[in-house]
């Protein structure tokens, strides 16, 4: 973990703490892959209590691109190339070994709309 920049865990650690989904998401997201649809069929099962973020499967796409941005996610790769689905990539493992709580803690507002500017900035 040494190699990995200091200001990309931090940013990672936010994001975690930030976007709505709950702790079951990243397992599952390690364990065997999930898809945008998969999961908004399924949000109140990966979002954290009282989140209303995904009214659409669009908004769960988004969430996974920014993820994968900013490495916690990757794109799962089959014989034909990339496909939908997406698993933890070795920096989300390593955060998530060393602090599994962090995507139970709630961010304040003061970080959650540094990271809602931040993300939408770097989407654009």
């Amino acid at each position: 973990m040494e190699l990995i920049d200091h200001l990309s865990i931090k940013r990672a650690i936010k994001a975690f703490r930030c976007l709505p989904l709950n702790k079951k998401f990243y397992s599952d997201a390690q364990e065997k892959g999930l898809n945008a649809e998969k999961v908004f069929l399924r949000r109140t099962k990966y979002q954290k209590n009282g989140s209303i973020w995904f009214k659409r499967s669009a908004s769960v796409e988004e969430a996974f691109r920014w993820l994968i941005i900013i490495g916690i996610l990757r794109r799962e790769v089959d014989g034909q190339g990339l496909t939908s689905r997406v698993r933890l990539t070795p920096l989300g493992r390593q955060i998530l070994e060393k602090n599994p709580e962090i995507p139970a803690q709630k961010a304040g507002w003061i970080e959650q709309m540094s990271h809602f500017f931040q993300s939408k900035w770097q989407l654009w």
